[in-house]
């Protein structure tokens, strides 16, 4: 069987990693023919020796850095030029692990190629889902998610012939889950960042504190799997193991049930439709015993509210929910804001927001800029 041949763009961060012990597990089964990172580029140097690629995009500093140590074979790229190595004939798979909305061109010259995209990456979906999915019919390229929950409709999806009439995404939680609403003002930056379930980046793990990032994922399988809002429920379920569920008209759920790591989603979107064995043991359920759910609670976690209310209005709002908390989440990292602020100022930024309803790639790229100097403006006028 020829091998698949991939683009990893975020090669250097953990989805990129963890595809990359993927590869390590089927070595005949992939070649490397991208990477991409951008500041991270002494892990990158190791990378591109072992694996090989004949195309690298890295961030300004990295790409003087190869010029000075030289490598041979190896064609380097700007990390801004990105959607160039997204589009390479050689290339059948693109993992898009890198983070913001830096990945929307990738996501959309891939698609336009028609090339199997793999995101974990949320915001470009979140922002422009219409044009992404729109790219994705016309071109004929599949989209198969790599996070875990969207990755679990994916595959209780596969093979129906009908629609959902409900999803529910699966939410562990994250580490407020068990903390009052009234002691979140005493909580550390690293008490918000201490994540029970999943070791993840800074900004992804706040998200996961206020429960945004579940947001975006509401809005994210919106147009993955062509569904209303009112077809997307949220489930607390702080073991992490039933990744997601379907409801079908007759009140049957569909489950998709697995260990907690993320080599399993990967392994999956770069395999399909093969399942291979992963090499990370079998989920033992007599051991775990028991699972809990339960609804959240949307007084202490406003950020899912807000999100439901932007993704039902759409147009350009969801573009200003993803600028508007990542300026804040950044302010909050900084130390420039507290952590109940960062509600505060999206939620100002989005209620202020004049929507344009059916906008073209230039209008979310214009509501991005706007929306990044409002909150930037709100955060200034924030008090600690």
């Amino acid at each position: 069987m020829k091998p698949r041949s991939l683009a990893i763009l975020g090669s250097t961060g953990s989805i990129g990693l963890n595809t990359l012990k993927v590869v390590d597990q089927n070595p005949h089964r992939f070649q490397v023919k991208a990477l991409s990172a951008y500041n991270n580029f002494e892990l990158l140097e190791g990378q591109i020796k072992k694996y090989k690629p004949s195309h690298v995009a890295v961030g300004a500093q990295g790409l003087a850095h190869f010029k000075r140590i030289g490598i041979k074979g190896v064609k380097f790229y700007h990390a801004r030029d990105c959607a160039r190595i997204a589009s390479l004939k050689e290339v059948d798979v693109v993992v898009l692990a890198m983070q913001g909305t830096s990945a929307l061109m990738p996501f959309l010259e891939a698609l336009r190629a028609g090339k199997t995209v793999a995101p974990a990456n949320k915001e470009a979906l979140v922002i422009a889902g219409d044009l992404i999915m729109s790219e994705a019919a016309k071109h004929k390229a599949r989209i198969i998610p790599v996070d875990s929950e969207q990755s679990a409709i994916f595959q209780c999806l596969d093979g129906q012939k009908q629609k959902p009439v409900c999803v529910h995404l699966t939410a562990s939680g994250g580490p407020l889950r068990n903390v009052r609403l009234n002691d979140f003002k005493r909580l550390t930056r690293k008490d918000i960042l201490r994540h029970p379930r999943w070791k993840m980046g800074p900004k992804i793990t706040v998200d996961s504190a206020t429960m945004m990032n579940k947001g975006f994922e509401v809005i994210e399988a919106m147009h993955l799997f062509n569904l209303s809002i009112g077809q997307i429920k949220v489930l607390v379920h702080p073991e992490s193991v039933v990744h997601s569920l379907v409801e079908f008209a007759d009140g049957s759920l569909l489950a998709q049930l697995g260990v907690t790591d993320m080599r399993l989603p990967i392994q999956y979107a770069l395999t399909y439709p093969q399942r291979l064995p992963t090499g990370l043991g079998k989920l033992d359920l007599v051991q775990l015993g028991s699972f809990h759910f339960e609804g959240p609670d949307l007084k202490k976690f406003p950020s899912l509210g807000l999100a439901y209310k932007v993704a039902g209005q759409a147009g350009t709002l969801p573009a200003v929910l993803i600028a508007a908390d990542q300026e804040a989440v950044e302010a909050f990292l900084k130390g420039k804001i507290d952590f109940l602020s960062i509600y505060k100022v999206v939620e100002k930024v989005v209620l202020r927001h004049k929507i344009i309803k059916h906008p073209s790639l230039q209008d979310i790229l214009q509501t991005d800029e706007w929306a990044r100097a409002e909150a930037v403006r709100e955060i200034l006028n924030s008090k600690l």
